[in-house]
């Protein structure tokens, strides 16, 4: 570390595939650091999405409150335009009253936005782009395109109503995003390493079997916590839909094919243990190749660490 970045503001990042105990962590570093928590899962930021998501409940918000957690309703969209804007405004917060903002979740697109700004446009995302082809199966180009028009005029306008893969990815980015793609072309970045000394941790597991037996117990284990009653009042609005960004948070998707009469609720359970599991790839596959992280494992031949094992880990690096 420079002597100018031992002047900036400290930030830690704690990012990792889900189900390998980054908000126990988090929690437990609270005892020893003076840190406030920000949420960064694009699901948690959701009013009633809390079992599915696997949110820290009422009495551990109680004493370990979280920033940025359960504030927008499932009916609007968060991008991570939105989520850029509001960490730094709560960091800088954090900041002011002497503590150090402490970022945990395992959306790796947020953490990317803060890191390196937005001009950078977004990977292509797969579940994003199948709501858009379903669009258009539905109504045609034409009507996506429409869609752009309101969304990035400058974009559509130098579109053909029937150019369907750049209508697509023009759409995919701003549904990524919150901002239009002809905007990003012509934007600069501001990543706030210029402003924070960042340090990043990354939980990752050493054995995939146990990961995998966890994701599996967590998901009977929501179930057996309310799951599908969660999702069923969510579907009871009427005014969701499946290609909106909260109902495609992963075990959301697959209940609602359920209520929609795609599936039996068996085989909307295996479908979202699978899903979950493949999250965690992606996941994982972001994090081997994250620069200036360092790489925690949370597990050995015994099974997962402790809580507080991870916690004398953290803090050596810190």
């Amino acid at each position: 570390m420079s002597d100018r970045d031992s002047q900036k503001p400290k930030v830690i990042f704690l990012m990792g595939p889900t189900a390998t105990g980054k908000t126990d962590l988090a929690i437990a570093l609270r005892r020893h650091l003076p840190v406030e928590l920000i949420n960064v899962d694009s699901a948690q930021v959701y009013t009633g999405m809390d079992i599915g998501t696997a949110k820290p409940d009422q009495q551990t918000l109680s004493h370990a409150p979280h920033r940025l957690i359960s504030f927008r309703d499932p009916a609007q969209v968060y991008s991570a335009a939105d989520f850029a804007a509001d960490a730094r405004r709560e960091m800088e917060d954090i900041v002011s009253q002497d503590k150090i903002p402490l970022l945990v979740g395992g959306t790796m697109l947020y953490f990317k936005v803060l890191l390196e700004g937005l001009s950078d446009l977004p990977e292509a995302d797969q579940e994003v782009r199948d709501a858009i082809q379903r669009q258009a199966d539905r109504g045609g180009w034409p009507s996506v395109h429409r869609e752009l028009q309101r969304v990035d005029p400058i974009s559509a306008q130098r579109l053909h109503p029937n150019h369907s893969q750049r209508i697509q990815r023009a759409l995919e980015v701003y549904r990524l995003t919150g901002r239009p793609l002809s905007e990003l072309q012509a934007s600069t970045g501001d990543s706030i390493e210029r402003h924070y000394d960042i340090r990043q941790f990354a939980l990752m597991p050493n054995n995939r079997q146990l990961l995998h037996e966890r994701i599996e117990r967590r998901f009977h284990s929501m179930m057996d916590q309310g799951f599908e009653a969660e999702v069923t009042k969510l579907y009871k609005r009427g005014d969701l839909h499946r290609d909106l960004p909260a109902i495609r948070s992963v075990g959301y998707r697959q209940l609602w094919d359920y209520f929609e009469g795609n599936c039996d609720l068996s085989e909307a359970i295996e479908r979202g243990i699978v899903a979950t599991r493949q999250l965690s790839k992606r996941q994982q596959t972001w994090l081997r190749t994250w620069p200036n992280c360092e790489q925690i494992t949370v597990d050995n031949d015994s099974g997962y660490l402790s809580t507080d094992d991870l916690c004398v880990l953290c803090l050596k690096c810190i």
